[in-house]
């Protein structure tokens, strides 16, 4: 045991590496899902009513539907370490279902995560004024609700499977997972938005028709993406196996008192709290194999994510 303490670099990094219980951030967490939500849903919902308020021509469609994939992009690099950067319930739920994440903090999530969305559109209608669809996710003309519901069911499929499968272990893409994440937002909303608005977000969706109380349609941007999220978790456990990896759950729940603490302007192990013992860093391995520290990497197996 003590071998592998020392390998890893941190004080009781064993507990705290596979602690799902460890709430000592949760208040950062949750303000970091609600700020990123809140600003994902100002521009995917402020776009179309900036556009309607200055007369259909101010945003251009395809502008529309990337805007919120650069910000979802932007979002994930500036605080993806300190709550995982969910930014929509079904991706906190595909996570808990694959293990990655614990579902005692589910619900906070998901209530922060429409929160955000409430507000972001709050503060437009407080601006702009209520204008368009004034921030709804609607199916598009002449698009039964069911056809948008299965959309945004095989939308969601894909988008999740791209978030599960950046944050795995076995692809090792770190921070560039923000790159395909966006990349397919944009993809899915140029095709898709015609359809259903390309929500896969029910944040997104539901957070304007709270404030608005207009339910037209909304259970189609709550059934599909649940079910598209609960399949990506199947599709995940086909390709990968069974989630739970170091890497998966780093990914899901950020690494902000794992890997660091805020607050110091080094590495934890460069300057651990107050009451904490000094950490030495473990040796690198020489050619005749690892230190007596004991490894510096977990190997990678089936499984990690």
């Amino acid at each position: 045991m003590g071998s592998g303490l020392g390998s890893l670099g941190r004080p009781n990094s064993i507990v705290r590496q596979f602690n799902f219980w460890d709430d000592r951030y949760e208040g950062r967490r949750l303000f970091a899902e609600l700020l990123g939500t809140f600003f994902l849903v100002l521009v995917a919902a402020g776009a179309g009513m900036v556009n309607a308020r200055f007369g259909g021509h101010a945003v251009p469609g395809a502008a529309r539907v990337v805007a919120p994939a650069l910000m979802v992009m932007a979002i994930i690099l500036f605080m993806g370490t300190v709550s995982g950067a969910h930014l929509n319930p079904v991706v906190s739920t595909a996570f808990a279902l694959r293990g990655d994440f614990p579902w005692r903090r589910v619900p906070a999530y998901v209530v922060a995560q429409f929160a955000g969305g409430v507000l972001a559109t709050l503060l437009l209608w407080a601006l702009i004024g209520r204008h368009g669809s004034a921030g709804l996710t609607l199916p598009g003309p002449g698009i039964p609700v069911p056809i948008a519901m299965v959309w945004e069911l095989v939308l969601t499929t894909g988008l999740v499977s791209v978030i599960l499968g950046t944050a795995s272990g076995a692809q090792q893409v770190g921070a560039f997972a923000a790159i395909g994440v966006g990349s397919y937002i944009a993809l899915a909303g140029l095709w898709g938005a015609p359809v259903s608005g390309a929500s896969m977000n029910p944040a997104r969706s539901l957070g304007p028709a709270l404030v608005l109380g207009d339910w037209h349609a909304w259970w189609a941007y709550l059934v599909g993406p649940a079910a598209g999220a609960a399949l990506a978790v199947g599709i995940a456990q086909i390709l990968r196996g069974p989630g739970g990896g170091m890497h998966g759950r780093q990914a899901a729940q950020g690494t902000i008192g794992l890997l660091w603490e805020p607050g110091y302007r080094d590495q934890w192990p460069a300057a651990p709290p107050s009451g904490q013992p000094p950490v030495t860093q473990p040796q690198a391995p020489t050619a005749a194999g690892p230190t007596a520290a004991g490894p510096t990497e977990e190997p990678m197996e089936p499984g990690h994510g």
